[in-house]
């Protein structure tokens, strides 16, 4: 409240010195006071705390499955853990957050739920001015150190620098200012000449005592909706000109400007909220853009796993090499519309692809007997293209199956076809007595005898040929 330019740069001023208390309240109104501020700031929150987290266990070993599956079990599917991501993300405008954790105590230490602690609860450390201690009566100056295993907290990394001067509530504070003014200078302008003009008249004869009466008839018709006056006097209703000129869209385009910039400083993008687009373009956006929503997933995962994951299994297991890790994975946004249009013209032009995959892209699990299905259609007969693929391929395979039964054909016959000029050779190197003689009697045999091996190639080519096989030319 009564927030000025000089005031606002005077609560600047002493955040950027460590005294973060105005400028924490600063950020908690406009979240309360700006409806648009407090949207897209919840809608960045949410398109983290909406993820379901998934465990990872530190290796295949025996152990680190069971230490993995007790993290799931108490933390994972702990019912506060949305709650606690979006606690954490209140770093997100203020630069950091701090959540205590209330653990439960029996056969095993499991957290019971946890707390959100407001900024101004906590300080910064005077030397480095990084460490986050808990203002207490014990160190009324620096702070004490926060209780190890007790505490979340986390940091928004936006900008490198100070944490308190990191958060979101600091880039747009001067235009939710800047907003205030707008708005309370347009309410102004609607009461002045959002209506009209009324006028009383009286005649030269009206007392004083009619006069006030026309006076308080004129003043509270606007309420009232009703006035009793002498029938001598009348009340004029004047159009305000003023009102229709151009000072209406000043106001509503200066806000417009803000409440732009605003979304741009928190969600990266202005089509989900202030461009009216289509909602083909409002998906690929899909609300928070990418990039941003993936970085404070991991940034969030990072502060669960070393302050709420390692605490919660050296409690209850002992220090580990290697820790199980909650993640909060990020899909990215697909235009599914095009994504199946492509797939559908490459399956026409042959290619094949798993149904599984394309129902997994969709969302949707592959249908187990018994199911009621739907989508069981006959297929429409084929194009010409696919008829002539078709036709093609049929041909190809016949001239494929004939030739395959020429060659068994010939093979079949081989026999007496090559006995016909091997019966020489080994009787000639059967006969001889030794290396000499055997090459003595071959040179002697001069022609082979090779009609019938001549015959069996001829008859192959001729039927090769008859069945359209023409290779050989």
């Amino acid at each position: 409240a009564g927030l000025t330019p000089q005031r606002l740069a005077g609560i600047l001023r002493a955040c950027d010195e460590g005294s973060i208390d105005e400028f924490m309240r600063l950020a908690e109104e406009m979240e309360e006071r700006d409806a648009h501020y407090a949207s897209v700031l919840g809608q960045r929150k949410r398109a983290i705390s909406g993820v379901a987290p998934v465990v990872e266990p530190a290796s295949e070993d025996d152990r680190d499955q069971r230490i993995a599956d007790w993290v799931r079990e108490h933390i994972a599917e702990h019912e506060g853990f949305s709650a606690l991501v979006e606690d954490l993300l209140d770093a997100l405008g203020k630069g950091f957050s701090v959540v205590e954790i209330e653990w439960a105590h029996g056969q095993s230490w499991t957290p019971r739920q946890f707390i959100w602690r407001p900024q101004p609860f906590f300080q910064f450390d005077r030397e480095t001015g990084r460490d986050i201690r808990l203002r207490d009566e014990a160190d009324m100056v620096d702070g004490v150190p926060l209780v190890p295993f007790k505490f979340l907290t986390h940091r928004a990394s936006l900008k490198s620098g100070h944490v308190f001067r990191g958060g979101i509530a600091r880039v747009v504070a001067f235009g939710w200012m800047c907003k205030a003014y707008t708005l309370k200078d347009w309410m102004a302008f609607v009461e002045t000449y959002g209506l009209p003009l009324r006028v009383g008249r009286y005649g030269p004869s009206a007392t004083k005592k009619d006069v006030d009466a026309l006076f308080r008839a004129v003043a509270n018709i606007g309420t009232d909706a009703g006035a009793v006056i002498p029938e001598a006097m009348r009340i004029e209703f004047v159009e305000n000109k003023g009102g229709s000129g151009g000072a209406m869209p000043v106001f509503e385009n200066l806000a417009r400007y803000i409440d732009e910039q605003t979304s741009k400083a928190v969600l990266g993008q202005t089509m989900t909220t202030d461009d009216g687009s289509s909602m083909a373009q409002a998906k690929v956006h899909d609300g928070v853009r990418y990039d941003i929503a993936a970085a404070d997933a991991r940034g969030v995962s990072a502060t669960i796993n070393r302050d709420l994951v390692k605490a919660a299994v050296d409690l209850n297991f002992g220090p580990q090499d290697d820790y199980p890790a909650i993640r909060l994975h990020i899909a990215e946004p697909e235009d599914l519309e095009k994504l199946i249009g492509n797939v559908n013209k490459m399956a026409a032009r042959g290619v094949r692809f798993r149904q599984g995959e394309v129902r997994a892209k969709l969302g949707f699990d592959d249908p187990e007997e018994g199911d009621e299905v739907f989508g069981e259609t006959p297929a429409p007969a084929a194009p010409a293209l696919a008829r002539q693929a078709t036709a093609t391929a049929r041909e190809e395979l016949a001239e494929v199956d004939i030739i395959d039964e020429i060659e068994a054909e010939m093979a079949e016959e081989w026999q007496p076809v090559m006995e016909e000029m091997l019966g020489p050779i080994e009787a000639a190197i059967a006969e001889a007595g030794s290396y000499e003689d055997a090459m003595e009697r071959l040179n002697a045999l001069g022609t082979l005898p090779v009609s019938g091996l001549i015959d069996a190639l001829v008859k192959g080519m001729f039927k090769a040929r008859s069945a359209g096989d023409v290779r050989d030319g």
